[in-house]
């Protein structure tokens, strides 16, 4: 009897210390975030990540209690049952290690624990594989084989405590009743303590130093606790009553029209459109001079003949958010795609959508599948009539992993332009770069730096696509709108969230553009849709959460949302919070009442939101 519970309280330990190794694993992994961290740091990273640890143990040792009490009825041999625990615990040591391993891997570039959000990128594994170098994959293989192994071989050898005793029907009853006590325990460490709150991963954060809050969280938990659980759930994100939410909302987005008519930046009403969506093109890679040279030189001298949005955030930090935020001035959910949700993505309005109504064509563009994260589904049911994208493109040279470069698909894309600008019927095409996006393999050598010369040679390629136009009879009734998806971790220092990874650029240029202009108004991407059609002057009342940047009387600010966090800025500040903890975690502004103004604004969003998105 005594064996059968110390066989699954050396189960239950042994896995806890498999867990808390976690940690230190971790921290070594990101030595150059760690760095500067303090002993009592690490106690902390330790010491409540432990709860989540000890949640993750007790899920593990569930099936080895109740072989025990099975054991305790029902005679199985002693060779029977330690193959059936081996075999288990195999089960667990593979997928316990491929989740660590994964999230180890992707936390470089999503800077958050694993959760849910793989499963979507994970429906179309040749696109998510594309992003996987040589130098990330071996050193995850290597952490996978030595984790899982560890992990199979500490747990094998609890197995021998095991023993085939045949009990009398007193031992059974009290073995049973041990064995359901010991069971309660594990209940007990599985729901994370006996208060009213359950496990959750919340209860680890003890810092405002965001990566030792990570680097307190059980990836395991992490993931299996996101992908059981809805992402839109009623009941979430419920900060205010829904008076007092409506009352904040229409402050912060009244009705286009209830304001004035903004004053015209184009030379006619109805100009043909070319959006250009500039992958991972945030500004510290636009911005940025090393020694003496621009990586971006085309997209800033076009700067003195257009119109530059200079304080323009991006609203998440994946394409398939950007895109939904720029196409139809919708915000990012702060954990939820709503690409994912076909039936619901293809109720939003869309600049494709209202131009297509008044006769447009439309269509859009990308070297690689457009079907990734559902992408085609949103495309086509919120108005775009024609995909063009790797599987109907046909070139000479082999596409790279993510696609056909940009050198390929942007000199297909200047010909498609010119076509639709000499066929006398107005169209608003839709290019989405490919050659910036990470492994940022490219035919280019500007820059030592992969990132850079990526950018670089997208840089270059969309320049000479451009000249194309401008040098064309299709340039003054031509409005040419380039803006990018979000921003990107470099330098690699940069965290999700973090103010300078938001920062984006946005500029109008063609014949259409009636003069040169700086606009320092902060906005979004979510802006682009409600300030486009009300210059062409229709109807943008359906898009709710979009401004118009250039009308008198509309909120001038900018706000994005990452894993379960926001921020907003204005002309007076800005502010990061995270809704895990509930607290802000970055501010910098002149007083107290504009952090509580931004973080009332920020839930009312989010609140506002998550309701819009349920009720699609």
């Amino acid at each position: 009897m005594l064996r059968r519970i110390l066989f699954v309280v050396a189960t239950y330990i042994t896995s806890t210390l498999l867990m808390l190794a976690q940690k230190p694993m971790f921290l070594l992994w990101y030595a150059e975030r760690a760095e500067g961290t303090t002993p009592a740091d690490i106690w902390g990273v330790v010491w409540h990540g432990l709860l989540l640890d000890s949640t993750t143990a007790g899920y593990i040792s569930v099936i080895p209690w109740l072989a025990m009490l099975i054991s305790v009825w029902v005679t199985i041999p002693e060779q029977v049952m330690r193959r059936i625990l081996k075999g288990y615990f195999a089960i667990i040591a593979f997928a316990v290690s491929l989740i660590v391993a994964v999230d180890m891997g992707l936390f470089r570039y999503w800077d958050f624990r694993l959760d849910r959000t793989i499963l979507l990128y994970l429906s179309s594994p040749k696109e998510a594989a594309a992003s996987i170098t040589w130098s990330d994959l071996w050193p995850t293989l290597l952490l996978f084989v030595g984790y899982a192994t560890a992990i199979f071989y500490s747990l094998r050898h609890t197995t021998n405590i095991y023993r085939a005793i045949k009990l009398s029907i007193t031992m059974r009853l009290t073995a049973t009743l041990a064995l359901l006590f010991t069971g309660g325990l594990l209940f007990l460490a599985i729901r994370g303590g006996a208060g009213t709150a359950p496990a959750n991963v919340s209860k680890v954060y003890f810092s405002d130093n965001m990566f030792l809050n990570q680097a307190a969280t059980n990836p395991v938990f992490s993931f299996l606790s996101s992908a059981s659980r809805s992402e839109l759930k009623e009941g979430d994100y419920n900060y205010f009553s829904d008076q007092e939410c409506a009352a904040i909302i229409k402050k912060d987005f009244p009705r286009h029209s209830s304001l004035p008519q903004a004053n015209s930046k184009l030379t006619i009403t109805r100009p043909n459109v070319v959006l250009i969506i500039l992958e991972s093109f945030g500004r510290t890679v636009t911005d940025e001079v090393i020694d003496g040279k621009e990586v971006t030189p085309y997209l800033n001298s076009l700067k003195t003949e257009g119109i530059w949005f200079e304080n323009l955030v991006a609203n998440s930090f994946r394409t398939d958010r950007g895109t939904v935020a720029i196409m139809s001035g919708y915000p990012t959910h702060p954990v939820a795609s709503i690409m994912k949700y076909p039936q619901k993505a293809q109720s939003l309005p869309s600049i494709a959508g209202s131009l297509k109504e008044q006769g447009y064509t439309t269509t859009f563009t990308y070297g690689g599948d457009a079907n990734f994260t559902n992408t085609i589904s949103y495309l086509y049911g919120t108005g775009v009539e024609r995909i063009t994208d790797q599987r109907n493109l046909s070139f000479d040279e082999t596409p790279a992993k993510w696609g056909y470069d940009d050198r390929l698909v942007c000199d297909y894309f200047a010909g498609e332009v010119l076509e639709l600008g000499r066929s006398g019927k107005p169209f608003f095409s839709t290019l989405l770069t490919l050659s910036s996006h990470e492994p940022f393999d490219v035919p280019h050598s500007a820059f030592e730096h992969k990132i850079l010369n990526a950018a670089s040679f997208t840089d270059e390629c969309v320049g000479k696509m451009i000249d194309k136009w401008r040098n064309s009879d299709i340039w003054d009734n031509l409005l040419v709108v380039l803006i990018a998806d979000h921003g990107l971790a470099y330098p690699e220092d940069l965290q999700a969230g973090d103010l300078l990874r938001q920062q984006i650029p946005m500029l109008w240029i063609g014949g259409a553009v009636k003069e040169s202009c700086v606009v320092t108004d902060f906005a979004s991407q979510c802006d682009l849709a409600a300030t486009l059609l009300a210059q062409m002057h229709l109807d943008v009342d359906q898009f709710t959460f979009s401004h118009n940047i250039f009308a008198d009387g509309e909120p001038k600010f900018g706000f994005w949302s990452y894993n379960n966090g926001f921020g907003v800025i204005t002309a007076d500040g800005y502010l990061r919070h995270d809704l895990t903890k509930d607290s802000t975690i970055e501010f910098e502004g002149n007083h107290e009442s504009l952090r509580e103004e931004s973080v009332r604004r920020g839930k009312a969003i989010v609140q506002s939101l998550h309701k819009d998105i349920l009720q699609r």
